[in-house]
């Protein structure tokens, strides 16, 4: 009886999560939070809607969790599902400002053992050239992030 009732109020909390309207505020504060269960629940409501940029965004969180957990063969295996979601991404979608952001940030925090900084001055130079046309809460998410960033400067935008 436990197990059943267990099982249910797991289910029941899981399809909330799921049932979430994924907002890119919501993304944006669990990227920046480090926050494994924040991110869990983003990945839920990111894989469960209908948003074109889903694989984008499931591919920064996927590598985000990666830095946060622990055991280096679960980061690897993480880390590796998000990068290939995330460049398929832009591979589909080059002109996608917000998807070179998300790669610059997981780039410039990555480390040096998995070899993902090819792209960070490209990168960069797209953002700093697009920022003008991005969503205000896209625009906010990049001036946060470049408080604690030694590539990107708030002076810059």
């Amino acid at each position: 009886m436990f197990t059943a009732v267990f099982l249910f109020l797991i289910a029941s909390a899981t399809k909330g999560i799921a049932q979430q309207k994924f907002e890119k505020s919501v993304f944006y504060n669990a990227m920046a939070s480090g926050d494994i269960a924040a991110i869990d629940d983003q990945i839920l409501v990111v894989q469960n809607s209908s948003s074109a940029n889903k694989e984008g965004y499931e591919g920064a969180l996927l590598m985000k969790k990666a830095d946060v957990i622990s055991g280096p063969a679960k980061k690897l295996k993480l880390f590796k599902a998000g990068r290939i979601k995330l460049e398929t991404a832009i591979a589909a979608d080059p002109d996608n400002t917000e998807y070179h952001f998300l790669r610059l940030a997981i780039e410039e925090h990555a480390p040096k053992i998995v070899r993902y900084h090819a792209d960070i001055e490209t990168d960069k130079a797209i953002v700093q050239k697009n920022y003008k046309n991005l969503s205000p809460v896209v625009q906010k998410a990049i001036l946060d992030y470049c408080k604690n960033s030694k590539v990107l400067n708030a002076d810059s935008f």
